[in-house]
């Protein structure tokens, strides 16, 4: 009985011991409301006749209690929210825009944009990802608006590159029905010639060619001439083959006796590099020497007509405000053309006293002139390295000489009619086929750029080349073999000219002398 009664104690005392383990004392939690500094301020007013020890800890500065003084943080937690959330909307939008998976127009939606179209170890995913952030930003209506701004750009240069006419003057028209009427019959007889001669029998003309071939390649030195003390820039033979003329950077144009190169006449009157100077095609023939027989260009825009029995110029022709590089007379003699480097050249009626056409249509300066034998065409080359024919009944540009990689400082027309040949800075001569407006042949001619080049007058059968290697070339025409290499000046070649009757060739050069070729 004492057991069970001890028993049931331990159970009632173990049971009271987990009772109270049980049962966990209840923490008061203290809300507070408002502010913690609100409540501190009115503990202390209530307890303001309290302790003095707490105001004198104040006033010492060892208890601090705000003065007010805020710090604003919400603003710059919300400037942080609003860059997270602009830059997961960017991410959105990224997202959303399709962007080729072509790396090239990738590559030309980033250059359209005015971005680098490829980083230092980027590849073709990473560019792609790189547009997409970019359009992401600008929007992508941007690369649209970039290529429509392109393709509108592009169709305005395009019209500008148009060739667009307007309403001449009616001495334009009495002029252009003039040439009309001058260059037909010269172009039948050209062709009656052509005929008569594609009738020769071929062995004779072989016989022929191979004389000719041989006589050129005899060709020396028959006599050097100083001709100024600046270098010569230009000569040009008189029709009838007894004088030559002289252009000098000193300003001076000299005429002089041919074959013995004895000084006739000083012409004065420019007063800076002469471009040119070149013979009427009557001079010494049908004109007489109190007539306009010369005519002569300069770097400053000046143009002047000379006679052959005075040293003053007979009359100026005015209306260049840049300079005028060469100049040609028309074979009829009533017109000249002249070449300048505002991207134009002129027609000028001398018979009417009076400019008739201003023609546009290069890029840069015209550096050339050259008229065709007919009457009918004219062709000029200009520093945008391209070359055109223009025909002179219409307006017309009728060929675009386009190969050349470097401006085109010569053209001229061979006297069949349908070639013409172009020198040029890329130091290549190139053959023109007019018929079929393609580039016949491109003769690598010299080392340097080609001043001056010049067909055979009489019948074209063969081509001589200068250049500012110093040497003047003699080629075969047609096969464009090199016959002769005329060596023997100390500088640049500037200019070359053939004789009229084919039996002398001049060359003026940078060392101030000329030079006459003579067969032996």
């Amino acid at each position: 009985l004492s057991s069970v009664r001890s028993s049931c104690s331990r159970k009632a005392t173990s049971s009271k011991n987990c009772c109270r383990d049980s049962a966990p004392l209840v923490k008061k939690s203290r809300v507070f409301y408002g502010s913690l500094e609100e409540r501190e301020r009115e503990r202390l007013a209530k307890e303001s006749g309290g302790s003095d020890a707490i105001k004198a800890g104040i006033e010492a500065g060892n208890i601090n209690i705000s003065s007010g003084e805020t710090l604003e943080v919400e603003e710059r937690v919300s400037e942080r929210q609003q860059e997270a959330l602009a830059e997961f909307e960017r991410r959105r939008r990224a997202r959303q825009i399709t962007v080729s998976t072509d790396d090239a127009e990738v590559k030309a939606g980033l250059r359209a944009l005015g971005e680098p179209i490829t980083l230092f170890g980027e590849g073709p995913a990473d560019r792609r990802e790189r547009l997409r952030s970019i359009l992401s930003i600008v929007g992508p209506d941007a690369l649209k608006k970039s290529q429509k701004d392109e393709q509108k750009a592009k169709r305005s240069q395009d019209e500008c590159q148009q060739t667009w006419y307007h309403e001449g003057s009616a001495s334009l028209k009495e002029a252009r029905l003039w040439l009309a009427r001058y260059s037909l019959p010269r172009a039948m007889r050209r062709l009656e010639a052509a005929r008569q001669q594609r009738d020769v029998a071929e062995a004779t003309r072989t016989v022929r060619q191979q004389e000719l071939h041989k006589n050129l390649r005899n060709l020396n030195n028959f006599c050097s001439q100083i001709g100024d003390d600046r270098p010569i820039s230009f000569c040009h033979f008189s029709p009838d083959s007894k004088m030559l003329a002289t252009a000098s950077w000193s300003g001076l144009c000299k005429l002089w006796s041919v074959p013995d190169c004895n000084l006739i006449r000083t012409l004065r009157g420019h007063s800076t590099n002469v471009g040119a100077v070149v013979f009427h095609p009557k001079a010494g023939i049908s004109l007489d020497q109190s007539d306009v027989n010369l005519a002569s260009c300069a770097a400053d825009g000046s143009v002047k007509l000379w006679s052959l029995d005075s040293d003053e110029p007979v009359a100026d022709i005015e209306g260049h405000v840049q300079r005028v590089s060469r100049l040609a007379w028309h074979p009829s003699g009533r017109f000249l053309g002249t070449s300048c480097y505002d991207s134009s050249w002129r027609l000028w009626d001398l018979e009417a006293q009076e400019e008739i056409l201003h023609q546009e249509g290069h890029s840069r300066g015209v550096h050339d002139l050259h008229f065709h034998p007919d009457g009918s065409l004219a062709a000029t080359g200009g520093l945008d390295s391209f070359g055109r024919v223009w025909d002179l009944r219409t307006g017309r540009c009728v060929v675009f000489l386009e190969g050349h990689l470097k401006e085109i400082y010569s053209v001229c027309f061979s006297p069949n009619g349908f070639h013409l040949a172009t020198g040029s800075g890329d130091h290549t001569c190139k053959v023109w086929e007019l018929r079929n407006r393609k580039c016949l042949y491109t003769v690598p001619a010299h080392h340097n750029l080609l001043s001056a080049v010049r067909f055979q007058p009489t019948e074209g059968h063969f081509l001589l080349t200068g250049a500012y290697d110093n040497t003047a070339k003699v080629w075969s025409h047609p096969g464009w073999s090199p016959l002769k290499t005329l060596a023997g000046h100390e500088g640049k070649v500037m200019g070359v000219d053939i004789s009229p009757d084919g039996k002398l060739i001049a060359t003026a050069s940078y060392d101030r002398t000329f030079k006459l070729w003579l067969s032996d």
